[in-house]
């Protein structure tokens, strides 16, 4: 009985120093939840993100845009035959909703809202994307303490959905700092701020769900996807790490119904902040340029050229006297390595060429005849190289897509038009006669000065400035002359249908 008696009083000191034990450690534990400094201001399981939330608000703003657009004119009444039941019908209707059908198109408004950051607050810099400005004719920024402020689009970038605004005022700015995007791991803690659906600074938490994303978004997708509840109007707004900084420029959402369904993505800082820092600077972008077209490296392809694994850009085509072709790469090379950075992927190719600098001579890595080979590549600058019409306008996946521009020919921003030379599937397109050549119009935008001067697509521009034209690169000759020159406008031969005429368009200024 006494040993019994023992034995519980063992067994209860025994509990006893385990409870200790054990709530100890639970003591310990609650104690050391994590707490992560931001210049003063802690993160915690109890204020969740709100220390940051008050610090960062106030770098957040509302962009809204106006854009001024024409109504299509209503078509006159069709003739009918005298006492012609249809008569009555079509007039009641134009009576009721053309109203004058003779009236000249009326121009209305139409207004959308995003978001943006700012990242210079002293000159007053701020980031959206470019989808929120790119048609504006008006854009005025809404701060967080809602004080409104006309801006000036600075430049934009459409391959990389960028755009800076610029803003004067004397009313205090609070700046954003950038982050690095590349030390960004997939569950990693995020935040967003931004004004869905003109709510107004909204904050929303989640975490990265994956990295170099590639979207079909442009040449040089490399998205970071996250779960924070991103809707329509947060668009150009921050990501930010839980340290403050911004990690990421939040543009699309995958979204069967409209609304959020946690699959967001965002523009890394890394690239986002290289474009901005270039259209500060010049207004625009100026990438490197390669000349080369490319092409994933399959397992089949690695092993017929003898590489021991699938991996590098294998090169399609080279641009004729391009940065490529002076330095001796050829069609069946496969670039390893570029400006000391391995190339996993194909798709990473255009982007780390156009991040280079133009003019830098870098070193390039090849795979050919079943051996490494190392050249030097001075790069050149790719909007030149659209500019002169070497290659078609990089608005789509492919760096110098053949595909893209048969379908869409090549843009002339002067005069709002896209052109390409005769071929003989155009010709057979439009109807064009064998003996007529130059460069034929697939596409104008209305408002345009080609539009307002009558020109239509399938119409042939044979000659600018009385020189016969058979390239897109013979027409930007011609127009950089005529700048240089001074002159306002630009003389054109136009042939339609056989029937040849003469065009003078102005510079869209």
């Amino acid at each position: 009985m006494r040993k019994n008696y023992f034995i519980a009083i063992l067994a209860i000191c025994a509990f006893s120093i385990s409870f200790a034990i054990g709530n100890s450690y639970a003591m310990e534990a609650m104690n050391t939840v994590p707490k992560i400094s931001t210049d003063g201001h802690k993160v915690n399981f109890e204020d969740g993100f709100a220390n940051l939330a008050d610090r960062l608000l106030p770098t957040v703003v509302n962009v809204s845009t106006r854009q001024k657009i024409k109504d299509r004119q209503m078509p006159n009444m069709p003739e009918f035959a005298p006492n012609s039941p249809f008569e009555d019908m079509f007039r009641d209707f134009f009576d009721r909703y053309g109203g004058d059908r003779h009236r000249a198109p009326r121009k209305r408004e139409v207004s959308s809202l995003g978001s943006g950051f700012v990242i210079d607050a002293k000159n007053g810099y701020i980031v959206t994307n470019n989808h929120v400005v790119e048609h504006a004719d008006d854009v005025k920024i809404i701060l967080h303490d809602d004080t409104s402020i006309e801006a000036e689009i600075i430049g934009r970038d459409k391959k990389t959905d960028i755009a800076v605004l610029k803003v004067k005022t004397n009313h205090k700015l609070v700046a954003a700092k950038w982050g690095d995007s590349s030390k960004a791991r997939v569950g990693n803690w995020v935040f967003a701020i931004g004004n869905p659906f003109g709510l107004g600074g909204t904050v929303t938490a989640g975490i990265i769900s994956a990295r170099q994303r590639d979207i079909n978004a442009g040449p040089y997708d490399d998205f970071i996807q996250t779960d924070a509840s991103i809707n329509r109007g947060n668009s150009g707004g921050p990501m930010f790490n839980i340290e403050g900084e911004v990690i990421g420029v939040n543009t699309a959402i995958f979204s069967p119904t409209g609304g959020s369904v946690g699959i967001g993505f965002a523009i890394p800082s890394n690239l986002a902040k290289n474009v901005v820092a270039q259209l500060i600077k010049y207004g625009k972008t100026k990438r490197g340029w390669l000349g080369v077209k490319i092409q994933k490296v399959t397992d089949e392809i690695a092993e017929s050229l003898g590489l021991s694994e699938a991996y590098g850009a294998l090169v399609s085509s080279v641009v004729e006297e391009g940065p490529a072709s002076k330095a001796n790469i050829k069609a069946g090379d496969i670039i390893l390595e570029f400006d000391g950075k391995k190339v996993t992927e194909m798709r990473q190719l255009p982007r780390i060429v156009a991040e280079t600098e133009v003019g830098k001579k870098v070193s390039v890595i090849l795979w050919r005849d079943g051996k490494r080979v190392t050249t030097k590549v001075k790069l050149g600058e790719l909007e030149k190289a659209e500019e002169d019409g070497l290659i078609a306008s990089v608005d789509d996946k492919s760096n110098n897509s053949s595909s893209n521009s048969q379908s869409s020919g090549i843009e002339f921003k002067e005069f709002g038009m896209k052109l390409l030379p005769l071929t003989v599937a155009l010709r057979q397109k439009f109807n064009i006669a064998k003996d007529i050549n130059g460069l034929v119009i697939l596409d104008i935008e209305e408002d345009s000065s080609a539009y307002n001067k009558g020109l239509q697509r399938g119409d042939v521009i044979v000659e600018a400035g009385q020189e016969q034209l058979n390239s897109t690169k013979d027409f930007r000759k011609v127009i950089k002359k005529a700048k240089k020159a001074k002159k306002k406008s630009i003389l054109l031969l136009i042939s339609r249908d056989g029937d040849l005429r003469f065009v003078g368009l102005r510079f869209k200024r």
